[in-house]
């Protein structure tokens, strides 16, 4: 394929928890920070292998199932969601975990970014997004921590994240090359990456204006028009996003990102992966964002706002 030059980056400011820890903590932010080996001393780092959460159980003893994502939702199809049991997919995450993530691979080869310096511009390897086809069982965005409150204990979020807000929680858990499509939520968000490499493109608020909102509906979330993986097909969408600039994260086991609302991103997975997004807002955020997200969310389930056109029933792009 023709080579595909894309918007520039720059790699996401970058800390040690233990250097954090020793600044006085995490603090008032606008902007992405990646806070290496955030997990290293919780519970879920030893907790949530994919062994271990094969064998969850519900309160009668029986294995959980729930309902799988398959493929791109954001800007793809929204297909019938799979009800599948957990148990042997995470057995087969385990399985193919245990093959190494190459050097070589992904929108920046690692051997590439551990060259970089800060601040310096790069450009991304778009012909990746070419070498895979996302659609694959992907369990996205399942409450865990409601259906399993004694895992709430293995994340001391708190650490992080000082001082009151309404939280709420979501896993992913897929295999290699899962891909999130384009979008912003509402709210702040810790993501804990507690197995597997995921690959963060992010672009800041100052950058709305390249990035196409789509009207298809996601509860918390407005979601982008311009499919990363499709430059090929749709070069008017690189055109705009050519101008953006842009922010790059590695998010490694035992690391969490910490991404700002409003922050536009996209997530490609290079390896088997669990992952733990938590989500808050403060008293002022639910007032001026929560409700007003609440309210549409009544209106659509109702059928009364972007009926058939969302993530969360199955329709055609």
């Amino acid at each position: 394929m023709t080579q595909i030059l894309g918007p520039a980056f720059t790699l996401v400011d970058e800390i040690d928890a233990l250097q954090l820890a020793q600044e006085g903590g995490f603090g008032e932010r606008t902007g992405p920070l990646l806070v290496k080996g955030a997990l290293r001393n919780w519970p879920a780092q030893e907790n949530w292998s994919f062994e271990k959460m094969a064998q969850l159980r519900n309160k009668d003893g029986s294995e959980p199932a729930r309902k799988f994502q398959n493929g791109l939702v954001e800007q793809g199809e929204t297909q019938e969601r799979p009800l599948l049991p957990i148990a042997p997919y995470l057995r087969e995450l385990a399985a193919l975990a245990t093959e190494p993530v190459s050097d070589e691979a992904g929108l920046l080869p690692n051997r590439r970014r551990l060259q970089l310096q800060p601040g310096e511009q790069f450009y991304l390897n778009w012909a990746h997004m070419q070498s895979f086809t996302p659609h694959q069982n992907y369990l996205a965005q399942w409450s865990i921590l409601e259906d399993f409150p004694q895992l709430r204990g293995d994340f001391d979020i708190r650490s992080l994240w000082p001082g009151w807000r309404w939280t709420w929680e979501s896993v992913f858990m897929g295999p290699a090359n899962t891909h999130t499509g384009l979008h912003r939520d509402v709210p702040n968000n810790w993501f804990c990456q507690a197995r597997g490499v995921k690959e963060f493109v992010m672009f800041q608020p100052s950058e709305e204006a390249f990035m196409r909102p789509s009207k298809k509906y996601d509860w918390g979330a407005t979601l982008s028009s311009i499919n990363i993986a499709r430059f090929d097909e749709h070069p008017e969408q690189l055109r705009d996003l050519e101008q953006a600039k842009g922010l790059y994260a590695r998010v490694e086991q035992g690391d969490a990102l910490f991404i700002p609302k409003r922050t536009w991103h996209a997530v490609v997975s290079l390896a088997p992966s669990i992952s733990l997004a938590v989500f808050g807002l403060t008293a002022k955020e639910i007032l001026l964002s929560g409700v007003p997200t609440a309210t549409k969310d009544l209106l659509h389930n109702m059928h009364l706002y972007r009926w058939g056109h969302c993530i969360c029933h199955k329709h055609l792009a």
